[in-house]
């Protein structure tokens, strides 16, 4: 990959739930190399990706932003230094960018498109099918999960839930994550889906074909780089609340098993006033 690849647009195959499904049940991974489990009808759609880099975005309007931040964290599969260190930068980032007076950070999850690397740290595959993690039921349901005796007063007030997504290992140059612009996102466009796994039942919002869908990425993500993305908003008057996303297959990529994608998803409840 060459300089050339932070401008240039390209075709990828992209799977999407089939229209008028409506059985569908996702059960994730477990991680350490054993695979989704996606009931139902699905379809593979090729679509335009497109080079965010020379974009301006948002997280109230396309959904989505790249910040640049320097970590200090040097493991990221050492849970002492994801608790002491990288929280409190998330928070500090999160709380900068959004202008929040709250900042939690919920759960972490690790991937990496080598099965060997999952195998030796017992983690998950990148996401393979189109996805957003809540809808308007599931995305107040966490809030309670998390703060059962704060909930009735949090949920008084706006508040997100926004996902920061980072390289762990160098430059990202396959399986990249891919956004859907929030607001070429038209409601019927997504479908609640049970999400099915060992500890609990969730809701997932899947996503069905439209042509108007906009595809984008951040080509050759570095680990300085940190993806805000938000998955869910209370405030219902316009502004994007759902981002479906997923990973793809890099066609320019000749050998995909030279180059393993790790990355750590970091999903953050976001408090307003």
């Amino acid at each position: 990959m060459n300089s050339s690849s932070f401008t240039s647009d390209l075709t990828v195959s992209l799977r999407y739930l089939a229209v008028g499904e409506n059985s569908a049940v996702v059960r994730p991974s477990i991680g350490g190399g054993d695979s989704a489990s996606e009931e139902g009808a699905y379809e593979t759609r090729s679509v335009k990706m497109r080079s965010a880099r020379s974009m301006e975005t948002s997280l109230d309007r396309e959904g989505f932003f790249l910040a640049n931040q320097q970590t200090q964290v040097t493991d990221f599969f050492s849970e002492t230094e994801i608790a002491s260190i990288y929280e409190k930068e998330l928070q500090s980032l999160l709380t900068d960018i959004t202008g929040a007076k709250r900042v939690e950070i919920f759960d972490h999850t690790r991937r990496a498109s080598s099965i060997d690397t999952q195998r030796q740290h017992g983690i998950r595959e990148p996401a393979a099918t189109i996805h957003n993690d809540y809808d308007d039921a599931s995305g107040p349901r966490r809030l309670r999960d998390f703060f059962p005796q704060e909930a009735e007063a949090l949920t008084k007030n706006r508040f997100a839930i926004i996902n920061v997504w980072r390289s762990m290992n160098g430059p990202v140059s396959n399986f990249p994550l891919a956004l859907c612009d929030a607001s070429s996102v038209a409601d019927e466009d997504l479908v609640s889906v049970p999400r099915v796994s060992k500890d609990r039942v969730g809701t997932v919002q899947m996503a069905t074909f439209n042509p108007s869908h906009r595809w984008c990425y951040y080509p050759d993500m570095q680990m300085n780089e940190a993806l805000l993305f938000k998955v869910y908003d209370s405030a219902n008057d316009g502004r994007a609340r759902f981002t479906p996303h997923t990973s793809f297959e890099d066609p320019r990529v000749k050998d995909a098993t030279s180059a393993d994608r790790q990355s750590i998803e970091s999903r953050c409840f976001v408090v307003f006033e």
